[in-house]
């Protein structure tokens, strides 16, 4: 998905350098004009550069898709009163047990969508799951009972979602990024298995097809 954008980062940083280089030159042969604009070409390059590889790693995680796609298996077990443990079963098969308060499951993710013109760099739609958490029924609970939260995402050391909010040089690649949450009934007796699904519209979940 980034090897195009990995090929357009290393051109800039060619580029960039090979503008340094020109820019002493004309330095050196006293054009200060010319090698001012070189100079600051070669910045502009080089700090594209710079945020290309900052999204390469920050994809990292991330998972594209076009319509539909399966998210997480999740199997929920009643533990005892507004008390239940989830697994999630994700997309690489790894497993991950969380033990919850409440009466449902609750889960968010981030979408990433880019536009056009970045999909010629090779980035697509992506979402990354970001938190599970337990959800009670009544109001009042959720204000006074315990609550429990867990990531869901992948450590990085920059994450798209954020660089695509925070940096302006990537609004005209941004098409849309927000949030998506959906959550589902965990305490009914003998526990239950739902798959999560991510579309184009957000977050769903759906009784799992395989028992």
């Amino acid at each position: 998905m980034t090897g195009i954008l990995r090929l357009v980062m290393v051109g800039f940083t060619l580029f960039a350098v090979a503008l340094i280089y020109l820019s002493a030159s004309a330095w050196r042969n006293r054009l200060r004009l010319s090698s001012f604009v070189g100079f600051l070409a070669s910045a502009l390059l080089l700090t594209s550069s710079l945020l290309l590889g900052a999204i390469t790693v920050g994809i990292n995680g991330y998972r594209a898709f076009t319509q539909e796609a399966l998210a997480a298996t999740i199997k929920t077990e009643p533990l005892g009163p507004h008390h239940f443990r989830a697994t999630v079963t994700l997309p690489d098969s790894s497993l991950h047990m969380f033990d919850l308060a409440g009466d449902a499951v609750y889960v968010d993710a981030h979408v990433l969508k880019w536009r056009p013109i970045a999909t010629l760099l090779g980035l697509e739609t992506v979402y990354e799951l970001d938190r599970i958490s337990g959800r009670y029924q009544a109001l009042g609970d959720e204000q006074t009972r315990e609550r429990t939260v867990y990531s869901l995402a992948h450590k990085k050391p920059f994450d798209a979602f954020d660089l695509a909010r925070s940096y302006w040089i990537l609004r005209p690649f941004v098409d849309a990024e927000y949030g998506s949450a959906t959550f589902i009934g965990a305490t009914a007796r003998g526990g239950a298995t739902y798959e999560l699904r991510v579309s184009t519209t957000g977050l769903l979940v759906r009784p799992s097809r395989t028992r």
